[in-house]
């Protein structure tokens, strides 16, 4: 394969690697345009997108995305030009991306949420020349006067795209869309097209601190691994997928967007979760595959109403956790899954055995994946059953993260494997191995020298009966060190259990005493970072917080009875 542009500060495969992951399958010989237009051709009058305030058509999707590439080429932009893009779930979020695709503009995934210190921080350093910005994304919030405030504050960025909006002195989306017919576009987008080596967008890493770094992904290998996470979960043209959640985000591109064209199914989408609408949408659109990266599967667990809607179609549910709750809940079949946008994704098919669905987050999907589990600090591999670090390599590991070779020294193994931080136990079911999520390494908690494992010790105190969900955090100790926190997010109606009931309710289930919590915090919702994960540093810090204002409150008494 050859590429139409190379950015400066990305790493790219060798020819042999290329090659190899060609012949094996896991990357398709095509580009995400191409892609499009070969469904728009085999199937034009089929439902693509269906929103909540309209439907594109696979001729209409391809129609209006290469008018847009047409119109951005014509506006000055060119291949590799790095694009920040604060729209949301909506059907033009499509047109936008697919036209960027096509002309060889390369799209940076900036949730509308982002404000200053993130918009500054990703534009500059991914180098964007262009902004798309949907203006209605809220009504409390001037999302278009914020883009045109950060363009000046980051003169590099020329070009202002607006849908949904004033577009004032920029470009209209919707105008560009329909400013040629398909044949005039297809002329004018023709010698800027990308090939399938070329970057296709640059994802964030997913760190639980700071600001995240940013990762290249290829048309030919994100188009692969598109395909591969549809078959593992056995979808065809034949399924109707549902999402609520970002789609600019890597699970939403994987999950939705390339899989529209790739499996040529149709995909209905929601700007926003609420639960009675999703539910309703499944039954009004007979969606067949949905799942949770989330807050989608545990408002489903407290719905106390399920039966109220017609989930006939619905074969199969995907979640990070809980699998086994969510299935008995809803009577659909669930499965955990995992992922991470350098590269590498588990999941079970909706026919593998319970214990495989609910036990893990299930198989690497992807032909040619390789995966180990390292004792932390060093190369060498735990036993089958142990707990280690996850190191994988693969189709769709990253080469490394853009322009940032401090990072990507720090990063692999002596023999190419991608660190994680992510702890995973292996375990065999049906003559495979899976695998289960344990942790990650900075979230141990290590109580006098006794590590404890956040993602176990949560599981259990997830299964009582007040508990909806749960976190665990390491709280400072004088004589331990460490000391486990955990945090709750209770039923309706019902209240965290005291440290007292939960410590006897995790001692009947066969937890060692030594990780029972010795705090419990009660709370409505857990914060998050930028990037959308549950945020443990800021409960670290808010326990730390409180700790340290108990101490001082209790030292300015202890005067006072002292002279009493």
């Amino acid at each position: 394969m050859t590429r139409r542009f190379v950015i400066p500060g990305i790493g790219y495969r060798s020819d042999e690697e290329k090659q190899r992951h060609l012949a094996s399958g896991a990357w398709l010989p095509t580009t995400a345009g191409e892609s499009l237009r070969d469904a728009a051709s085999a199937v034009p009058e089929k439902a693509a997108v269906i929103a909540e305030d309209g439907t594109y058509t696979f001729r209409q999707l391809d129609t209006l995305s290469e008018s847009l590439a047409a119109g951005l080429i014509e506006a000055g932009l060119r291949p590799g030009a790095r694009a920040i893009f604060q729209v949301g779930s909506v059907k033009e979020i499509f047109v936008a991306l697919f036209g960027c695709f096509k002309a060889g503009i390369v799209p940076l995934c900036t949730l509308p949420q982002y404000r200053e210190i993130e918009i500054k921080s990703l534009g500059e350093r991914s180098g964007a020349t262009a902004y798309f910005v949907q203006g209605d994304v809220s009504t409390s919030f001037d999302q278009i006067g914020f883009a045109r405030s950060m363009m000046s504050a980051m003169p590099a960025i020329k070009h202002l795209i607006v849908t949904r909006g004033d577009v004032g002195d920029g470009l209209s989306l919707e105008m560009l869309a329909k400013k040629h017919d398909v044949e005039t576009a297809r002329d004018i987008v023709r010698p800027h097209a990308p090939f399938p080596d070329d970057v296709i967008m640059f994802q964030l890493s997913g760190g639980s601190t700071g600001l995240p770094k940013i990762i290249p992904r290829f048309h030919s290998e994100y188009l692969g691994s598109a395909l591969a996470l549809s078959n593992a979960y056995q979808l065809d043209e034949n399924d109707v997928g549902m999402w609520a959640l970002p789609l600019i985000h890597n699970a939403g591109m994987l999950f939705t967007v390339i899989p529209t064209t790739v499996t040529r199914r149709t995909n209905v989408i929601r700007n926003s979760f609420d639960v009675e609408k999703f539910l309703a949408a499944i039954a009004k659109h007979k969606v067949t595959f949905t799942g949770s990266i989330g807050p989608v599967a545990p408002r489903i667990m407290e719905y106390p109403r399920i039966g109220d809607f017609d989930l006939s179609s619905l074969r199969q549910f995907f979640t990070l956790s809980r699998a086994d709750a969510l299935e008995a809940h809803t009577g659909i079949v669930s499965g955990n899954m995992f992922g991470i946008t350098e590269g590498l994704l588990t999941a079970c098919a909706p026919t593998a055995p319970e214990e495989a669905r609910h036990r893990g987050c299930g198989r690497p999907i992807a032909p040619g994946d390789e995966v180990k589990l390292l004792k932390p600090g060093s190369e060498e591999e735990v036993k089958l059953g142990e707990v280690g670090e996850l190191a994988f390599r693969g189709p769709n590991t990253l080469v490394g993260y853009y322009n940032d070779p401090k990072a990507n020294e720090a990063c692999f193994t002596s023999d190419g494997f991608f660190r994680t931080g992510d702890l995973l136990r292996a375990f065999e079911v049906g003559g495979h191995i899976h695998y289960a999520f344990e942790g990650r390494i900075k979230d141990n908690i290590n109580r006098g020298g006794e590590k404890i494992g956040a993602e176990e010790l949560e599981n259990l105190i997830a299964a009582h009966p007040d508990v909806l969900d749960a976190r665990v955090v390491a709280m400072p100790d004088k004589i331990y060190g460490e000391k486990v926190c955990a945090y709750v997010v209770p039923r309706p109606g019902r209240s965290a259990p005291s440290v007292k009931t939960l410590g006897a309710f995790l001692l009947e289930v066969g937890l060692a005493k030594y990780k029972l919590p010795e705090r419990v915090e009660s709370i409505s919702a857990f914060p998050v970072t930028r990037v959308g994960k549950v945020d443990k540093a800021a409960m670290r810090a808010d326990i730390a917080r409180k700790l340290a204002d108990e101490e001082a409150a209790q030292a300015s008494i202890l005067p006072e009875a002292k002279e009493a």
